[in-house]
């Protein structure tokens, strides 16, 4: 279920959470990691980060660059775009500066209650991205979403299974889109599994595209974009060229607050890095002899406690099947 939020209405009020301590330039301290998008993105991280020239600063360079990546037509004709995971609105400023409309979906109260005290100029949502997305079929022109598809990849409830929630998105919006539009996903994943889980999920719903890495020989001014079409491959869904391709010289500065560094030789896509491990219980052969359970039924008998009589069925494996 989809709330729609208008520039007059007045937004209900929410639990106040507390915010969690501000995140660094380190994947281990990326967002995502550390809490829920509704909760990391209280009231107070939502005024903080936008109140923040440098972020400011940022998120309008990646969407200047996620909006070049789209190759709109020409045409001063505006199209009608989504903003997935707009936050405060920051990406939708610069899409109206381009003289088109937007839809902006996020899950943050907070943060979209900063876009209505803004003057948002798009139609804001409230909701689950993860859940699809409850929009018209074939209405979007294009859609652009800057640093939050890699949240899906958390599994921040016991009901969350990050590749019914991928499949769940990517579907409903191919389904959105018309044929031939493009989406653009500025992305941090956190290795290399979990980028082929991200793009094999967009694949499986039928967009066609890869992904392009600008300066990718740069520490700090690298960028990963997942560049999708809206139908099957052909001459036009070609993947755009990168930035920085012919760098030779890697920067060793640190990286932008919304950058990450890459565990490429990582395979396992981890999807709930949060949660506190569980503790490895210590299970040995020798602990699964029978002389091993014998020797501790005495030592239970010996402190006065109700052992059941040792019998030739005592340490037995049982069968798979009655």
């Amino acid at each position: 279920m989809f709330l729609w939020l208008s520039k007059t209405s007045t937004a209900p009020s929410c639990r106040s959470v507390k915010s969690p301590p501000p995140h660094s330039v380190k994947m281990s301290s990326r967002p995502e990691l550390q809490a829920p998008p509704e909760i990391f993105y209280d009231d107070v991280e939502a005024r903080k980060y936008t109140s923040s020239s440098r972020i400011v600063g940022i998120q309008a360079e990646l969407s200047e660059r996620a909006l070049e990546l789209l190759a709109l037509p020409d045409d001063d004709v505006p199209r009608l775009l989504l903003d997935i995971g707009c936050g405060s609105g920051l990406s939708g400023e610069t899409i109206s500066e381009h003289g088109h409309e937007w839809i902006g979906l996020d899950i943050s109260k907070s943060m979209l209650d900063v876009a209505l005290e803004r003057e948002a100029d798009g139609d804001l949502i409230l909701g689950d991205m993860g859940q699809g997305l409850g929009i018209r079929p074939g209405v979007i022109d294009g859609a652009i979403s800057i640093s939050a598809v890699q949240w899906l990849c958390n599994a921040d409830k016991s009901c969350h299974e990050p590749r019914l929630r991928l499949k769940a998105f990517f579907g409903s919006l191919y389904r959105c889109l018309g044929r031939g539009a493009r989406a653009v996903f500025q992305l941090y994943p956190e290795n290399n599994a979990q980028r082929e889980l991200i793009l094999s999920y967009a694949m499986r719903a039928g967009f066609a595209g890869g992904v392009v890495i600008d300066y990718p020989h740069s520490s700090k001014k690298r960028k990963e974009y997942l560049v999708l079409t809206c139908g099957p491959p052909s001459m036009s869904t070609t993947t755009p060229n990168a930035k920085g391709e012919d760098e030779n010289i890697c920067s060793d500065d640190d990286d932008d607050d919304d950058d990450g560094s890459e565990d490429e030789e990582n395979q396992t896509v981890c999807i709930s890095d949060r949660h506190r491990p569980r503790k490895k219980q210590r299970i040995t052969k020798k602990g699964k002899t029978k002389s091993w359970v014998l020797q501790k039924k005495e030592k239970m008998r010996s402190k006065g406690n109700v052992v059941p009589p040792d019998s030739k069925y005592t340490a037995r494996k049982r069968k798979a099947r009655f």
